[in-house]
């Protein structure tokens, strides 16, 4: 199989199929058919196959209520979609997309299935937010024609794009990704393959943060408010309620990776562990972090949650104090910032201002702030390494300042200096 053989530019993509018709799956479809590209939603499944579809027609008969669009445009994007529960039916597309949930060993099936069912030429790709490309791409025979497209949910409407580079990603196959990414309306990003590349491993040290804050004395609403005063869209536990609590709890239960009892992962982790066993998942379920009212998205502090906070806090041997709204901003966005300079060191980005593109187009960082290595540089390094250090000696390991931090502050450099 030859690189000359791989579709050439976006107009060799005519036609996609979407493995997975749950929301994601559905999302992805869209955005492929809002510009015009040909898509099949697989799903073994009838009922979500319907579902689906149903869902599909009520967001295009939405937009025309709103006049966003005309009932001909909304025709001629209903006409581009087609369903199926048969690989076969998917032979001869030149893209597939996996977007089932987030469990390796299915993934790596449903990929051996579309290398033995698809063309030669077609290319491969999961819509994993954390998992090993480089994992998934071993069960196929053409790891070279294989990446991750990461879409954000909900897809149609949320504008980032993560691409991941697996290691034997053809760079014809990675261009063609970020082609077609800027084809379909994305701000394309490529990342390195590590756990969770840019986005998602980013955001692991700033929820950790946001949690062990709830054991040691904060609410809910406190690190929520505070961060939205620095200007995110939304805190985290706002956002956990969005996007469902129960997303993580689940992708623990199917990993089958126990956490050390007591380790500061597990800690961090009981308050949603025990939201979610009272089916508190967020918003789908009208009580998460907050209490919501039926058909409404407003927040409203539930004071059952406070209490089981405290409780939890308590019996896991935490004396809680009063904490102040700069702690809570310095302890949650320095360490987004110290995880950039992480993968920046890693390579996993090419540059600060992709790091900083994604959590523009994709966690809600304020706009008039540049994104999280911007806001790093604007300030001076040098200032955020002292307030770094000082987290870690209050703190410990968790905020340890990271190498290329402390050597461009000691160099008065900037992350913007480094390109990869």
């Amino acid at each position: 199989m030859t690189q000359a053989n791989l579709p050439s530019s976006v107009n060799d993509i005519q036609q996609v199929a979407v493995i997975g018709a749950g929301t994601m799956g559905r999302g992805i479809a869209i955005s492929f058919a809002n510009a015009g590209i040909k898509v099949t939603l697989l799903d073994l499944n009838e009922d979500v196959r319907a579902q689906a579809m149903s869902y599909i027609e009520g967001i295009y008969a939405g937009m025309v209520k709103r006049e966003r669009i005309t009932q001909a445009q909304a025709d001629e994007r209903l006409a581009c979609f087609s369903l199926s529960g048969d690989y076969a039916d998917i032979a001869d597309v030149q893209l597939a997309i996996e977007a089932v949930y987030e469990n390796i060993d299915l993934k790596k099936t449903i990929f051996k299935q579309l290398d033995e069912t698809l063309n030669a030429n077609a290319i491969l790709a999961t819509n994993t937010s954390y998992l090993d490309v480089d994992a998934i791409a071993a069960a196929t025979s053409r790891p070279e024609q294989v990446l991750g497209l990461h879409f954000f949910s909900p897809a149609h409407i949320m504008k980032l794009l993560e691409i991941v580079r697996g290691e034997k990603t053809a760079p014809a196959v990675l261009q063609l990704a970020e082609d077609l990414g800027q084809h379909i309306g994305k701000v394309a990003v490529v990342a390195g393959n590590c756990h969770g590349f840019i986005g998602n491993r980013m955001l692991e040290p700033y929820v950790f943060q946001a949690r062990r804050l709830l054991l040691e004395g904060a609410l809910p609403a406190q690190v929520d408010s505070a961060l939205q005063n620095f200007g995110m869209a939304m805190g985290p536990f706002r956002m956990y309620d969005v996007v469902g609590i129960d997303l993580e709890w689940r992708s623990r239960q199917l990993s089958g990776v126990q956490l050390p009892e007591g380790s500061p992962e597990e800690l961090n982790v009981r308050v949603d562990n025990q939201l979610c066993e009272q089916e508190r998942f967020g918003q789908k379920s009208g009580k998460g972090y907050y209490r919501y009212e039926k058909g409404s998205r407003e927040a409203i502090v539930d004071e059952s949650v406070e209490a089981l906070i405290v409780e939890t806090s308590e019996k896991a041997g935490f004396t809680r104090r009063d904490i102040s709204d700069e702690e809570i901003v310095d302890r949650c966005i320095l360490a987004l910032v110290n995880e950039g300079a992480k993968i920046l060191e890693e390579g996993i980005a090419r540059n600060s201002a992709d790091i900083d593109k994604v959590y523009l187009n994709g966690y809600g960082f304020p706009k008039e702030r540049g994104g999280p290595m911007a806001y790093a540089d604007g300030c001076g390094l040098a200032e955020i390494l002292a307030r770094t250090e000082a987290l870690a000696e209050k703190f410990g390991e968790a905020c340890a300042a990271a190498p290329l931090l402390k050597k461009l502050a000691e160099s008065g450099g900037k992350f913007s200096d480094i390109a990869n």
